[in-house]
């Protein structure tokens, strides 16, 4: 990956984030988006991993009560490329006020209505997030999206804008390593576990990327989770940065 040489914040404000044939190819998977067994069955892996990471980066920022049931009572929170909503919902049943925002207004409305039929007020957009007049938010989530954009650093300074002061942003992404070329590109797509055409490892990142990228837009990264695979375990938080990992990251 090439990070782009520093511009102005109304430079990268103007830039497109969003590739239409990624959005296009999302959305094609609207529809069986909420199927455990179906195309997002990984993402439905996936979840509770993030979640757990979330859950503990949510208590430790803003010393939480670690057997409250709603730690992001009071707290609003923006869930970037948020899909059908398999992030944002348990983000709203922690008790926070969420806005989802995703490049397919196919997901959009698959996510509006698996919202209202689970009972839960989401604010869901579609497009491009610095169009959408948005403000700022306690919690800003983008799990598994930075890979999937045509500006990196457009995009990380877009939610380094929309982050509230003294809040929390958890990202996740493949990194760019032989093993993720290996497992995730050649074996999950070419054996069907992950939807063939999804990843295009080049456009992985990797976590000294990522750091330098939020430098650049004011914010400083926590140290990296890695998510990893085994038979036994299945997807779980590790040590092991190969993979996947996650990262938070605050206002510098």
């Amino acid at each position: 990956m090439t990070i782009a040489t520093p511009g102005t914040n109304a430079d990268l404000a103007d830039q497109a984030t969003i590739r239409p044939e990624e959005a296009a190819h999302f959305g094609r998977l609207a529809a069986d988006w909420w199927d455990p067994d179906g195309s997002s069955a990984m993402l439905h892996k996936l979840n509770p991993v993030r979640l757990a990471f979330l859950r503990d980066a949510v208590n430790a920022h803003w010393g939480k009560d670690p057997q409250s049931l709603k730690p992001l009572a009071g707290k609003s929170a923006l869930d970037v490329g948020c899909g059908a909503g398999l992030l944002a919902e348990p983000l709203a049943r922690l008790g926070a006020s969420v806005t989802g925002v995703d490049a397919a207004a196919e997901n959009i409305a698959a996510a509006r209505e698996h919202a209202a039929g689970s009972g839960l007020a989401i604010d869901y957009r579609d497009g491009e997030l610095e169009a959408l007049g948005l403000g700022a938010f306690d919690l800003v989530t983008a799990m598994e999206v930075v890979e999937h954009v045509a500006d990196k650093q457009a995009f990380i300074h877009g939610l380094a804008r929309h982050l509230a002061p003294g809040g929390l942003m958890l990202l996740s992404s493949p990194n760019r390593t032989p093993q993720s070329r290996l497992l995730m590109v050649q074996l999950a797509e070419g054996l069907g576990a992950i939807p063939k055409g999804t990843h295009n490892w080049d456009d992985f990142i990797t976590p000294p990327e990522l750091h330098d990228l939020l430098a650049d837009a004011g914010l400083k990264m926590g140290d990296p989770c890695g998510i990893a695979y085994s038979p036994a375990k299945g997807l779980h938080l590790s040590n092991n940065l190969a993979l996947n990992f996650i990262v938070t990251a605050r206002q510098a």
